[in-house]
């Protein structure tokens, strides 16, 4: 006997418990046949506020006509259904590529854009959707589900409509993720996160202009976490821009105690990609500025070249507020990406970081040597600094020196210290006679 699907009674799709039943039967016929399925999960945004407004039978007829305007996504052989309240889930089988299912997704957005008229009134409603793809991120169906809701949910948090699964499907690393996911939720509450401070100097006389603030988190029993394992757990778990909020604060009050000299001290704060393409990032600053500013203390914003690619119009916009400001934009680890050549004259940044992979060759590798330099003349040409990390070798410090370059950081001066030390190590600090130039 075939599948016969269980209707919601609301909106004439199948239920929950049905659809269940087809992601199992489909994603077997996918593994069987060693093809790709893909799951969307999808939620009406604000509905909550609609019903409160409007009352619950617009809500329902609002399903309903969504519901419709969903039917229209669907290949004969796909399947929608209503899972939720609010929440519908789509099975694609037999798509070709992840860029298949994007478009899908894209296409989905772009039915739901035309004002829903129902009654006397007119709305307009915005979707949240979290993808999973089989077998990229898994190949049981609970696993793929897991997978698609907690995209939907990091989706949300982070701004975006469309959100895809991280892939996933070493159950083991999944396992340590989660772990380390519910652990990262009450770190701060905990107080186990702290940030360390690596100085940033002048190339020429080693004068201290600064300091790139970095997080830290130490979980009792398991030491310290590094931030390469649980930063990309915290931008797939939502949870990164509550960390980069406190990152700000905290660098900002802990530079106010700093010994300023006459001229400004810069603190540099990392802002993911995430982050840099939402509204609401130059009042989140603005308002950090307003409880910890101090006249001595510069701030800088570090972005990386990801930042810009996704929405440039929208980032643009948004760092040229920041710059309005008062606030300094750093684009860091210029050149291990995919390079923004084409709109370098339009970035809204103040200056590059030379990504240590170039800097750590330098004296040794002429390729690198001639990349440093381009980039360099480039970023001067259009009134830019440039800053190189991972300066460890005299021998390194000497050939930026000769290329032009405006700051260094690295362990040839100073590794990432805790607030304390820091403060202490920058009213001691004087260049050794090797390192003048």
């Amino acid at each position: 006997m075939g599948h016969v699907p269980v209707e919601d009674a609301l909106t004439g799709l199948p239920n929950r418990h049905s659809f269940l039943g087809s992601l199992r039967r489909l994603l077997q016929i996918a593994n069987d046949q060693r093809g790709r399925l893909a799951l969307m999960i999808v939620d009406i945004d604000r509905f909550a506020l609609i019903n409160a407004g409007h009352g619950y039978g617009f809500g329902d007829e609002l399903l309903r006509e969504v519901a419709q305007r969903l039917g229209q996504l669907l290949r004969p052989q796909d399947v929608a259904a209503r899972i939720g309240d609010n929440r519908f889930a789509v099975l694609l089988p037999r798509v070709m590529n992840p860029g298949h299912v994007e478009l899908a997704a894209e296409k989905l957005q772009r039915l739901m854009e035309p004002p829903f008229d129902i009654g006397d009134h007119r709305i307009k409603v915005a979707l949240s959707c979290g993808v999973a793809l089989s077998p990229e991120h898994a190949t049981q169906p609970d696993h793929l589900f897991r997978l698609a809701e907690r995209a939907l949910a990091q989706g949300r948090q982070t701004g975006q409509r469309i959100r895809f699964a991280a892939d996933s499907s070493n159950e083991w690393e999944l396992s340590e993720h989660w772990d380390i996911e519910v652990e990262l939720s009450g770190a701060q509450q905990r107080d186990e996160l702290s940030l360390h401070y690596q100085p940033k100097l002048c190339a020429g006389n080693l004068r201290v202009c600064g300091a790139e603030a970095l997080m830290r988190w130490h979980l009792p029993g398991r030491g310290f976490i590094p931030p390469d394992r649980f930063i990309p757990v915290a931008e797939r778990g939502g949870q990164i821009k509550q960390l980069t909020l406190w990152a700000l604060n905290v660098a900002l009050r802990q530079a106010n105690a700093w010994p300023h000299q006459t001229e400004r001290l810069g603190i540099a704060v990392n802002v993911p990609a995430e982050m840099v393409a939402q509204d609401d990032l130059p009042d989140l600053i603005a308002s950090s500025l307003e409880l910890w500013g101090h006249e001595y203390v510069q701030l800088t914003v570090e972005i990386t070249e990801r930042s810009l690619l996704a929405d440039p119009q929208r980032s643009f916009r948004v760092l040229s507020e920041l710059r309005a400001m008062g606030v300094r934009i750093a684009l860091d680890d210029f050149g291990t990406g995919y390079s923004c050549l084409a709109y370098f004259k339009d970035i809204p940044a103040d200056e590059l970081k030379i990504d240590r992979s170039f800097v750590r060759n330098l004296p040794h590798d002429a390729a690198s040597a001639d990349i440093t330099a381009l980039i360099i003349d480039l970023a001067h040409r259009f009134g830019m600094a440039v800053v190189a990390e991972g300066v460890e070798d005299l021998p390194a410090l000497d050939m930026l020196r000769q290329l032009g370059c405006d700051e260094v950081q690295g362990y040839l001066f100073a590794k990432p210290m805790g607030n304390p030390e820091f403060h202490d190590w920058l009213k001691g600090w004087t260049p050794p006679d090797e390192l003048s130039a």
